[in-house]
């Protein structure tokens, strides 16, 4: 028999969790604040809902008073919005933006979830590493825990977090030499890869790109062994899968992108955020042709957003999921149970 969230029983259950999200978020609001940023909100309606070529977005049309019909989205994330706000003059600024993605439904995903933006202008890309680190820990204080848990992982946030470069994550759990699959420029190497992945026991389809072996290596292979005992920072991805991010210093094979796990589970997504909107456009245009090859379709680039790149400052970013914070730090078992009212 299917639960219903408003059911007394049901909600009695959800509402520790529930009111643990609350004192998260209000924590959340206080430790921003006292660093000095600014909350902002932004528009989920936007003619570009993001440009990742995996995330589905949803549709919709806006109708003008004059008879006109435009095709709108609602945003995958605040993140266009927000670099926005940064070539206006903010320095410092943070969200929690509900944000839409479709084809997504499961104990870790909704369609409708909350997404926690934030921006340092100016900024090394390590600063918002140690954010990540610090809200953390001060959600953990709030749930009253020390131990994050998710389906028989624990992951201590009292413990030194693991920081681990893409490349070595590949040598270390997948006995992959990253490096030997692209050239000194970053271009992939697709057949180099795929002879890896299958010495490592994977499976590549003939049609297989390279990106699609390389995730399938990080999601089989490699995210298991993520976050367990304490949090880890995967950093330096390869420059092909950070579309949003400017190419590390030292080696232009890979990028200032990093994600942090707990208990196995991708949390948070950040980078020292490209700002060279030629470059931007690349990019932007290589990941909807890689969209179209494997779903058929493709989204509008922001042409607003280009122009507002040229005057946005050097900056760093995260984006975290909110509710899987939540769900971890509480011991939740499914996303819609730290959902006030979880989508229909």
């Amino acid at each position: 028999m299917a639960e219903f969230w408003w059911d007394p029983a049901s909600h009695a259950r959800r509402r520790p969790y529930l009111l643990a999200r609350n004192r998260m978020n209000a924590a959340l609001r206080g430790l921003f604040a006292d660093l000095g940023f600014t909350e902002v909100e932004t528009a989920a309606l936007q003619v570009s809902p993001g440009l990742e070529p995996h995330l589905q977005a949803f549709a919709t049309e806006l109708r003008t008073a004059d008879g006109g019909r435009h095709r709108r989205y609602l945003h995958t994330s605040p993140e266009f919005a927000c670099k926005k706000l940064l070539a206006a003059g903010e320095r410092r600024i943070f969200t929690f933006a509900p944000v839409y993605r479709n084809r997504e439904r499961g104990d870790l995903h909704a369609p409708e979830f909350t997404m926690l933006e934030w921006y340092r202008a100016g900024e090394l890309y390590d600063s918002v590493i140690q954010d990540c680190l610090n809200i953390l820990k001060l959600a953990a204080s709030e749930a009253g825990t020390s131990v994050f848990r998710f389906r028989g992982r624990e992951a201590v946030v009292e413990e030194p977090s693991e920081r681990l470069s893409m490349a070595e994550a590949f040598r270390r759990h997948a006995s992959i030499d990253l490096t030997a699959t692209m050239g000194l420029d970053g271009a992939p190497d697709r057949d180099a890869l795929a002879r890896a992945a299958l010495g490592c026991g994977l499976k590549v389809a003939a049609d297989d790109h390279w990106s699609d072996i390389f995730s399938r290596v990080l999601t089989e292979r490699i995210e298991p062994h993520l976050g367990l005992q304490r949090p880890t920072i995967l950093d330096r991805y390869p420059r092909i899968e950070a579309a949003l991010a400017r190419a590390t210093a030292d080696d232009p094979r890979f990028a200032e992108r990093f994600e942090l796990y707990l208990c196995g589970v991708e949390l948070a997504n950040g980078f020292g955020e490209l700002t060279d909107p030629e470059e931007q456009r690349r990019r932007f245009e290589a990941e909807m042709k890689e969209k179209e090859r494997i779903y058929g379709e493709r989204y509008p680039i922001d042409e607003d957003l280009l122009e507002a790149l040229a005057h946005m400052p050097e900056a760093s970013g995260v984006a975290l999921g909110f509710d899987r914070l939540v769900m971890l730090a509480t011991g939740a078992g499914r996303i819609t149970d730290v959902m006030w009212t979880p989508p229909a």
